[in-house]
């Protein structure tokens, strides 16, 4: 699973960041940092990003579900 940002939208509610802080952080200016961003995000941390994107006021955060990778 992933986490998308539009850092457009983001408006720096840090609601985000109450929620699961160990993915994202506002920087002293209010502006997001994703630490996961463009990375699948481990299982531990998977429900507290959803919780994130959830509550996100103006929809800056999308969650993407990914499969995993075929074996071969």
């Amino acid at each position: 699973m992933r986490i998308e940002a539009d850092y457009d939208r983001c408006e720096g509610h840090g609601q985000c960041e109450e929620r699961a802080p160990e993915v994202f952080e506002l920087d002293d200016d209010g502006y997001l940092t994703h630490h996961y961003e463009g990375r699948d995000l481990p299982a531990g941390l998977e429900d507290a990003a959803r919780g994130a994107a959830a509550v996100c006021p103006v929809a800056a955060l999308r969650v993407v579900e990914t499969s995993p990778a075929p074996r071969t």
